[in-house]
């Protein structure tokens, strides 16, 4: 049996979509009903909305520590042999197949050329803390309200994780949950079924409205009322609200965001060999110095004075960048040395270069002398 609305004209057939008068309550109208202010915490008067940054508290001057005097003599890698140049580079040819592999086999090397490079490395592992207003549907668990006093958020216990890996966790602030009124369904737990705006009732898709069909019959879908009940909420005009979940109150807290962070400065010493530096990145040397501490100090007794600068702008630029802002933890420096050589060689009476790189004896050029018709089309 269909259910009638008392006190309503909403069953006339009109062939029009019925639109009533509802209240407002913030969902089907597409707009978002803001909350209303939650009780204020102790120290987070001020919290606005979204997260808000909360600077560390000083800790007082904190003096980096001068890493160990490395020893004064130049560190240098010699170039490969003639060997090893030649298998890096038969390698190389052959994961290419539009590359001939007949330069390789009568190719005559003629010059290696040394040309190791130095890469600084400064890692500066970072806290940061934020707050924001959080809340979560009620059902049933603990409010851990006002009879303590709520920490500041860096008073909070926090475990870091292993140094110098990025990560991020959220916490429940002791001390400043409480119970509020749902603002999206006014603790009524539903809202207005966005379908048929609270009628339970839809217009009929199959006379499109009218309850007669186009044979002039009685529509038999609707039974001649132009309307059916709406499937979204089962006709009966609300569906349960999306924030509170159809419980009608919300758990209100105070949440903290710490985040650790990694920063990394890398400067590589190009020393214009011919080789683009950018292809040293993905690469590994041979590290000549490791200093960790929970502040560094820039190096300055490498023989290489550009590597000297470049750890004084690097260790200057992380303590401007995140002393007060954030928490420094802990840093790290290194130094590198990359081995590089230019190669050599003549075939069909032509030179050529070629670079072997890195401790994976990797190769670049750009000039193979026998490349198939098909990788020389523009």
């Amino acid at each position: 049996m269909d259910r009638r609305h008392l006190l309503s004209d909403q069953d006339d057939v009109t062939g029009l979509a019925y639109q009533p008068m509802v209240p407002n309550t913030g969902q089907w109208t597409g707009t978002e009903v803001e909350p209303t202010a939650p009780p204020a915490v102790p120290g987070y008067e001020h919290l606005g909305p979204g997260y808000n940054d909360v600077p560390p508290p000083p800790m007082g001057f904190q003096h980096p520590q001068p890493p160990t005097t490395p020893p004064t003599t130049q560190w240098e890698i010699p170039a490969i042999s003639k060997e090893l140049a030649n298998e890096a580079f038969v390698e190389y040819v052959s994961s290419h197949c539009c590359y001939s592999r007949k330069p390789t086999k009568e190719m005559i090397i003629s010059d290696l050329v040394a040309m190791n490079t130095y890469r600084y490395r400064l890692e500066t592992f970072t806290e940061s803390r934020s707050t924001e207003w959080a809340s979560e549907p009620y059902n049933g668990q603990l409010v851990d309200g006002m009879p303590g006093l709520a920490p500041g958020p860096w008073d909070v216990s926090v475990s870091a994780p292993a140094l110098f890996q990025d990560s991020e966790t959220h916490i429940r602030v002791p001390h400043t949950a409480s119970l509020k009124g749902c603002h999206s369904c006014l603790n009524l737990g539903k809202s207005a079924c966005n379908r048929c705006v609270t009628s339970g009732r839809v217009q009929c898709e199959v006379c499109g409205g009218s309850g007669i069909t186009a044979s002039q019959e009685r529509c038999s879908d609707c039974r001649g009322l132009g309307r059916v009940k709406c499937t979204a909420c089962s006709g009966v005009g609300s569906t349960p609200c999306t924030t509170c979940q159809g419980r009608g109150q919300l758990l209100c807290y105070i949440k903290l965001k710490v985040q650790w962070q990694n920063h990394v400065y890398v400067q590589v010493m190009d020393k214009r060999s011919g080789l683009p530096v950018e292809h040293l990145d993905s690469v590994n040397g041979e590290t000549l110095l490791s200093d960790m501490n929970t502040m560094v100090y820039p190096v300055s007794s490498f023989p290489v004075e550009s590597v000297n600068a470049a750890s004084r702008k690097a260790v200057q630029e992380h303590q401007a960048q995140f002393t007060g802002s954030c928490r420094i933890l802990h840093q790290r420096q290194t130094i590198e040395l990359i081995p590089v050589t230019r190669v050599h060689y003549t075939w069909k009476e032509k030179t050529f270069i070629y670079f072997v790189y890195g401790a994976e004896h990797r190769v670049f050029t750009n000039e193979y002398p026998a490349k198939c018709f098909c990788c020389t089309i523009t």
